[in-house]
């Protein structure tokens, strides 16, 4: 006799966590000046299961900025390996003017998907 295949299915779910994490430098001014390639750092945390850092240079990080660009960058600070993830900084202004900055990972194309940071101390 005939036995019928019963249809099978299956899933795959990829599962996404969102976080945040606000780093207040108190004395901006007094942090101006300290060198090009010099960082202040927050403290780290965590978000997905893996410790982030955020670094925030005064006067660039680069030589070539010149002093003239502030480098913000968010870094891995955990082990791991071929973490994906998408990433927003936003630069805020104190002086009440409403000239904010930011820097959107979420604005690249569907096709480009997240960044990839591949071992501890990567940064983006």
């Amino acid at each position: 006799r005939d036995m019928a295949a019963s249809p099978t299915s299956s899933r795959s779910v990829t599962e996404t966590v969102n976080g945040s994490h606000r780093f207040v430098i108190q004395g901006y001014s007094l942090a101006k000046g300290m060198g090009v390639g010099k960082h202040i750092a927050s403290e780290t945390f965590t978000v997905g299961g893996y410790q982030w850092a955020i670094y925030f240079y005064p006067d660039g990080k680069n030589p070539e900025d010149n002093s003239a660009y502030v480098s913000v960058f968010i870094a891995l600070a955990s082990e791991g390996t071929d973490v994906r993830a998408l990433f927003e900084l936003t630069l805020q202004d104190q002086s009440g003017k409403g000239k904010h900055k930011v820097h959107s990972h979420f604005d690249r194309s569907l096709e480009s998907g997240p960044y990839t940071l591949k071992y501890r101390g990567s940064m983006w």
